[in-house]
């Protein structure tokens, strides 16, 4: 089965669009030898996205816009993975690629990682390279740990480092909406899992993220970084309590932070929810099932 990409008519100018994502639950269960941590998780793809631009030229150029990005970044570092292990010379590689972002970095909403499977799927795609879902999410874990998700995308039960993917059930997400807060600060990925205590590992947690039918319970669900970032940034949690009052069904952080989200039956709802929350920016957005 092969992989979405949106947009792609005429090779010599097009755009796609790069999803973000959410995190329904989030545990980490352990500590590995290699310093990275196992994680077990639910991610939501949904319909904010950024917009990457490719324009044939005389040779390969990334830019951004709306953010500042390291010039090391991880468009450049999949570019990098998929011409190494496809033997294709980046000089062959002649586009002007623009990712003009609309994911907030810092966020929790994976939009590096959304950027870099999404150019790794589209050169497979553009260079007929042949490549599976299967060895596309081989190459992204060596870009990051949430790469691997956003070659299918969609709703995934996710383990180990990243790179264990299974499809869930998903039909509770039928007809929901989320709205996105975003704080006034990013949180560190890297800092947030260098807060993580021993005594927060759990490595019995495979009855505590069920699946997402009708008849899912949500109260079985939750973040454990919300109780790491909050100790820093206690905001989070008042803008958990004014999304429940809003009648948001579920409210949570997404990732490590900053972002927190509700989940809410009724489109008028959650737009009635956005005045409790004015004095931040929001955004309203769909679940990709």
């Amino acid at each position: 089965m092969h992989y979405e990409v949106v947009g792609i008519n005429n090779l010599k100018s097009f755009e796609i669009k790069s999803f973000s994502k959410i995190n329904l639950g989030l545990k980490i269960t352990g500590r590995r030898n290699d310093g990275f941590h196992n994680i077990h998780s639910i991610f939501i793809e949904n319909d904010l996205h950024d917009v990457i631009r490719f324009e044939q030229s005389d040779s390969l150029e990334i830019k951004f816009k709306n953010q500042i990005i390291p010039e090391v970044n991880t468009v450049s570092n999949a570019i990098n993975v998929i011409s190494n292990y496809c033997n294709l010379s980046k000089n062959n590689i002649k586009y002007k690629i623009t990712v003009i972002k609309n994911i907030p970095v810092g966020s929790g909403l994976g939009g590096g990682s959304s950027n870099a499977a999404y150019i790794i799927k589209t050169i497979n795609k553009i260079y007929d390279l042949g490549l599976r879902n299967y060895d596309l999410e081989k190459l992204a874990i060596k870009i990051g740990s949430d790469v691997p998700f956003f070659i299918s995308g969609k709703v995934k039960q996710i383990s180990g480092i990243g790179e264990v993917i299974k499809t869930i059930d998903s039909t509770f997400l039928k007809d929901k909406i989320f709205l996105l807060v975003f704080p006034d600060f990013s949180v560190s990925t890297k800092w947030a899992y260098g807060k993580i205590k021993k005594d927060l590992y759990d490595d019995k947690i495979n009855t505590k993220f069920p699946p997402l039918d009708n008849k899912v319970d949500l109260s079985l669900f939750e973040n454990v970084f919300e109780h790491i970032v909050c100790l820093t940034y206690p905001e989070i949690m008042d803008i958990k309590s004014l999304l429940i009052d809003s009648g948001a069904l579920y409210a949570s952080l997404s990732g490590s932070g900053s972002t927190m989200f509700g989940i809410y039956n009724d489109i008028d709802l959650a737009k009635n929810a956005i005045s409790y929350l004015n004095r931040y920016h929001t955004c309203l957005s769909l679940p990709r099932i």
